[in-house]
């Protein structure tokens, strides 16, 4: 597969998840990747995702920022974490309620979301510069979009009939990683201070 290829297929691949989330998250699953390729695309995501943050954050400092997020090295464990907990406590949440799907396809569309999101971030920063009105905009319609490709993505993960029981999962997992965010918030938050 070329190059060209790639963009195209990604191409449609973004414009299915806003038009039918359900049958691109399908069409992901479908795919079959190994786990060993969608662990290493996850760290990816989290780097880029670091890179783009730090990067805002040196052009548009905001003062009383804690000083870990000014540490790309201690925002990338974040982040990453992050992603780690998030596929975890969506994996076992919908597992524990009935559903069917696997570890696999959990990661692999939790990092499809995150290449949506890296696509939504690289918008919203070019418009911060270009019309700041319109980035909020931008960013509060992203945010209700992105919630709505998830629940769809949960059902399909988990082949649940409606998406009443992939919003429940959502409900509950997000308890448990703010469980886990309090606990890798804490660790980071250390480490960081010996790093700045």
């Amino acid at each position: 597969m070329t190059g060209t290829d790639l963009r195209i297929m990604l191409t449609e691949l973004v414009i299915l998840s806003l038009r039918n989330p359900r049958q691109a998250a399908e069409q992901i699953i479908g795919w079959r990747l190994d786990r060993e390729t969608l662990w290493t695309a996850l760290a990816l995501a989290a780097a880029v995702n670091t890179m783009i943050f730090s990067f805002s954050i040196m052009l548009q400092p905001t003062p009383g920022m804690p000083a870990f997020f000014t540490s790309p090295l201690a925002m990338f464990v974040l982040l990453a974490g992050v992603l780690v907990i998030t596929t975890h406590g969506l994996y076992w949440t919908g597992r524990a309620i009935g559903g069917q799907g696997d570890l696999g396809d959990m990661l692999a569309l939790v990092v499809f979301l995150q290449v949506l999101r890296i696509l939504a971030q690289l918008v919203i920063f070019v418009l911060m510069f270009v019309a700041p009105g319109i980035s909020v905009i931008f960013s509060l319609a992203t945010g209700i979009v992105g919630l709505w490709i998830l629940v769809n993505f949960i059902a399909a993960a988990f082949r649940f009939p409606t998406l009443g029981r992939a919003f429940g999962t959502l409900l509950i997992a997000m308890l448990m990683i703010v469980l886990g965010l309090s606990f890798l918030l804490s660790i980071v938050g250390i480490a960081a201070q010996g790093v700045v």
